[in-house]
């Protein structure tokens, strides 16, 4: 018995309960006799380490990324990290792999550890296969799981996500519009749900510009992110093969950093005979010369807003499910200046 449990017996929020227990003011009498009664009926007790309950939590949050190694995954654990600590919370990081099996077992490892919630970082948590995302929503039972940029609903389930779709729909449609032609190309190494969101928002741009979506040139590059001369040489083979293209639009930063390098190696001058543009905004964007435009996802603010929320619901306090952010073009030498 939980207080999953207890809310549903009760017909109230998992939130209301949390009021209930930490005896909050912003419960009205008649709601806080409901729950109690039914804590009653079912014997139900707070254990030691129940979440959310002053002195009784364990201060601790649970983080898990399949791969810090990843930029965006990195720079994300890195503000989650210090923005716990600014409010007196300590994180046990896992770094879990794709692997579906290894997620859930580190789900319920990190619970086993008592932990007063869970953060799972990266859209690779969201799968398309119900079954597989049942993890998430049976943890939530337990305690609050926090989602970023990934969607799945269920209750104590809360979402900060990027709207990819629209933010690579505009980072496309900026190509489309800037230069001769729309020989558009777009590389992408990421199945997540992110991944599928920003290939939509590439299709949307292309019909928005009377081209057909399923003609557009959409490759996915089957390595590893920092293999940046593998990156360049699949580049290369494309172009061997006949597909023209005077424009790339790579899903990450780490892809755009190997398109620079196949145009270095081609010596097509950038952007006049190439325009190159990346997506995150990350530190590699001030690795070149010219330096990368990208796309910015808000990460730290969406970690910042993430981390709130969440110490938000522990006090048992309403928040919403999903929040969404917009991503925003940052214009720089690798692709032409709009007049």
């Amino acid at each position: 018995m939980n207080i999953y449990d207890i809310s549903k017996r009760a017909g109230v929020s998992i939130a209301t309960v949390s009021r209930v227990l930490n005896n909050s003011s912003r419960v009205s009498e008649k709601t806080r006799q409901k729950v109690l009664s039914v804590m009653e009926e079912c014997g139900y007790t707070p254990n030691a380490f129940a979440r959310g309950l002053g002195l009784n939590s364990m201060k601790t949050i649970g983080v898990m990324c399949s791969d810090s190694s990843y930029p965006y995954q990195a720079k994300a654990v890195y503000f989650i990290q210090q923005q716990l600590r600014s409010y007196g919370y300590d994180c046990i990081l896992c770094c879990t792999g794709d692997e579906y099996l290894h997620k859930k077992e580190y789900c319920d490892l990190l619970l086993t550890k008592k932990v007063d919630g869970i953060i799972l970082v990266g859209s690779g948590y969201i799968s398309q296969k119900p079954e597989e995302n049942r993890f998430i929503t049976e943890t939530a039972q337990k305690v609050p799981v926090m989602l970023l940029n990934g969607h799945v609903e269920g209750d104590n389930v809360y979402c900060i996500v990027t709207d990819d779709e629209r933010s690579m729909e505009k980072a496309a449609t900026y190509l489309l519009e800037e230069g001769e032609g729309q020989e558009l190309l777009y590389l992408y190494n990421a199945l997540s749900d992110s991944g599928r969101r920003k290939i939509q928002g590439i299709k949307k741009a292309c019909e928005k510009k009377g081209m057909d979506p399923e003609a557009a040139r959409i490759y996915y590059f089957d390595g590893y992110h920092e293999d940046i001369p593998r990156i360049a040489d699949f580049l290369h083979q494309l172009s061997e093969k006949g597909i023209n293209f005077n424009k790339i639009l790579c899903s990450d930063d780490s892809l755009a950093m190997g398109a620079l390098r196949y145009a270095y190696q081609e010596k097509l001058q950038v952007p006049e005979k190439l325009q190159i543009m990346g997506y995150g905004n990350s530190m590699l964007v001030h690795c070149c010369n010219p330096q990368l435009t990208s796309v910015d996802t808000k990460e730290e603010i969406m970690c910042r807003t993430l981390v709130d929320t969440l110490l938000h619901v522990l006090d048992g306090e309403e928040k919403p499910a999903i929040q969404v952010y917009s991503g925003e073009l940052m214009l720089r030498g690798t692709t032409l200046s709009r007049k």
